[in-house]
């Protein structure tokens, strides 16, 4: 990196001491403005300069950022201006790489967090590289002490981000495997047999001694069991249902609540993996999203070991605010790790995941902002509403739309609004990455690391809300696919339940006796109906005039009682797929809700696939692949694609940008 000559203009020299270092200009005067200095060497015109800090009064962004998101300037001349400014050497950190020895001294993250990295040794002193040279001098004595005499030279966060993951890969590796503390990470859970406790084993095999030498006294309880679970989770879906319609009636618009003066920067990370067919298609929709460009962080999160989305993503034309992070490998390769490693290279102040096939809201990131805004700060996670575009694909397609929309349209923030644990979706969530950071991060090595990041949030104080806006993705429709989809998410459940009921007593204490009972009718009732699934299928011979298997066990009245609470059960279910599809998007759906009957027994083979991968092969991450039925993907073209908050297409800006 070098000294930018801007056409027109003049060079931007620096000052420098005979020592060859810098010394601030003007010495005894304020410092130069960076808009004047830009101005002064020809690189801006006034109108642009006063333009640009009109923009900063209304977003939390520096003026530097927004002059390169518009095209106006670009890197190499920020930097350049910025040590002009600061009166300080350009670190040019690709000819010259950082002394490890130092970088290791004050450690990877924290050289992210702050925007520093030691650069080199040199006259008695050590040259730090600051990508935020306003800040540097809050930081000096906190480096004095590590390093003792330092200076500042000026780069930028993507050559700190770069060096660091060239140096330090080891370490970020190991700190993403590990954020999670030990005691709420199932990474420390024995589930295979082999590794079991003593007491789950004598347990296990005393279970299995009834059900070979008592086998009527146990399928009765199991049938029994698999009722009450079944009772309890639609009672808690009934509860949803009708704080739903309670709550549709009176919150007003997401669109009235009150704008905000000063807008967050959002850093939004996309995990990739294998996406050759979606990667262009995802940057296109990605672009849409109504936000200012100089405040929007985009990471494409890819696997070190993945040259098909590596290759895909070297053939795009990336605007600036989408870069890429490679995750080195590591003892495990899931999502949640990916998300761990890019966490310390954002930013925001606000996290967002989306996924490969992900199609948001434009106005998504708005919502997002005016609800953390609206409300206190211990709403730690926004959750938008997930739908798919391809719901008319086939018969499956359309049984998942329906139950997605039961989920994320009425029983989530049902849940939430009564104030339960409510586990969250994978994709098109948003932190405060305060608390993000705080609870660790992700647990990468839970398979449904979006649930017990739902629970996790809860044990330690912090609320959920759910927004309408949209984001459609693409559904699972071919069955095999969906059944090993749905495997993980069920291995996940049974991981989630199981490490967060390690110590009931601390979880009891945490969540309080309501929010505890809801996370067993949720989480244990889920698990219970689908590996019990059979059980409860043989309630449907009785509409049919045939007996159950032990209705002679059972007797007249424990049937009859059990009997009304399936059927219960099942209207239940009935009513909030109906609720979830009333309305003019979904209608279409409302035929199929009835047929949901014969959807959910995938599920049961899921469940079954799922706990023997628990118990063989617990933290292997069994892929979606996307992009099998790209016609049916929402067409980019017909949204209008808006930059920078301030109404110009985002085409318009690249045809500045490169001209």
């Amino acid at each position: 990196m070098g000294l930018r000559s801007v056409p027109g203009g003049r060079d931007l020299p620096h000052r420098s001491t005979a020592s060859g270092h810098s010394a601030p200009p003007h010495s005894g005067q304020p410092r130069p403005r960076l808009g004047q200095i830009l101005v002064d060497a020809g690189a801006l015109s006034p109108a642009v300069r006063d333009a640009a800090l009109a923009r900063q009064a209304r977003v939390d962004a520096r003026l530097g950022d927004i002059l390169v998101a518009d095209g106006a300037i670009d890197r190499p001349l920020l930097h350049a201006s910025l040590a002009r400014q600061f009166g300080a050497d350009l670190a040019n950190l690709a000819a010259q790489p950082p002394d490890p020895v130092l970088v290791a001294m004050l450690g990877a993250d924290t050289c992210l967090s702050l925007g520093l990295l030691p650069w080199r040794r040199s006259g008695g002193a050590v040259d730090f590289a600051s990508a935020r040279p306003e800040a540097f001098e809050r930081h000096r004595p906190r480096l004095e002490r590590l390093f003792g005499p330092v200076r500042m030279a000026v780069t930028g966060d993507l050559e700190i981000h770069d060096a660091i993951w060239r140096l330090r890969p080891a370490e970020l590796v190991s700190r993403a495997e590990t954020r999670v503390p030990a005691a709420e990470s199932c990474r420390t859970m024995a589930f295979s047999p082999a590794r079991a406790h003593p007491l789950a084993l004598a347990a296990a095999f005393l279970c299995l001694v009834l059900v070979f030498f008592h086998p009527r006294p146990a399928l009765r309880f199991l049938t029994f069991w698999a009722i009450v679970t079944l009772l309890a989770n639609s009672l808690l879906k009934g509860a949803a249902l009708a704080r739903h319609l309670i709550r549709t009636r009176t919150a007003p618009p997401e669109a009235e609540m009150p704008i905000v003066a000063r807008k967050p920067r959002i850093s939004l990370l996309v995990p990739l993996f294998q996406e050759r067919r979606i990667a262009g298609r995802l940057i296109a929709r990605l672009d849409r999203l109504d936000y200012p460009r100089e405040l929007l962080d985009i990471l494409l999160v890819v696997e070190a070991d993945d040259a098909v989305t590596r290759e895909t993503l070297a053939g795009l034309d990336l605007p600036p605010h989408m870069r890429c992070v490679t995750v080195p490998g590591g003892s495990i390769k899931t999502k949640p790790r990916a998300l761990n490693y890019a966490l310390d290279f954002c930013r925001g102040s606000i996290v967002g995941v989306y996924d490969a096939e992900d199609a948001p809201d434009p106005d998504q990131l708005n919502q997002v902002v005016r609800r953390f805004h609206r409300r206190g700060p211990d709403l730690a996670c926004v959750q938008a509403t997930l739908d798919f575009y391809n719901s008319r694909s086939n018969w499956l397609a359309r049984c998942f739309a329906v139950e997605y929309a039961a989920w994320f349209r009425v029983v989530l923030p049902g849940l939430t609004g009564l104030g339960l644990v409510a586990p969250l979706g994978g994709t098109s969530l948003f932190f405060r990455r305060a608390v993000l950071e705080e609870l660790g991060g992700w647990d990468a090595h839970n398979v449904t690391e979006d649930a017990d990041l739902g629970v996790r949030l809860a044990r330690h104080g912090y609320r959920t809300e759910f927004i309408g806006s949209v984001t459609s993705e693409e559904a699972n429709c071919r069955a095999l696919p969906w059944i090993r989809q749905r495997s993980r998410w069920l291995k996940g459940y049974m991981m989630t339940w199981a490490v967060h009921m390690r110590r009931p007593l601390k979880l009891l204490k945490q969540l309080g006796p309501r929010r505890f009972l809801g996370f067993q009718m949720l989480f244990l009732g889920t698990i219970s109906q689908f590996l019990l699934a059979p059980f409860l299928w043989l309630f449907w011979l009785l509409p049919f005039g045939m007996q159950h298997p032990f209705a002679p066990a059972f007797g007249p009245a424990i049937m009859v009682g059990l009997l009304t609470a399936f059927l219960l059960s099942e209207a239940i279910s009935i009513a909030v797929g109906l609720v979830a599809v009333r309305g003019p998007e979904h209608r279409h759906l409302m035929p199929w809700v009835l047929t949901l009957h014969f959807y959910f027994p995938l599920a049961a083979l899921a469940a079954y696939k799922g706990l023997f991968e628990l118990l063989t092969w617990p933290f292997y991450w069994d892929k979606t692949e996307h992009g099998i039925y790209p016609e049916t993907e929402p067409d980019a073209s017909a949204v209008p694609r808006v930059a920078k908050g301030e109404g110009e297409p985002a085409a318009v800006t690249r045809r500045r940008r490169r001209a």
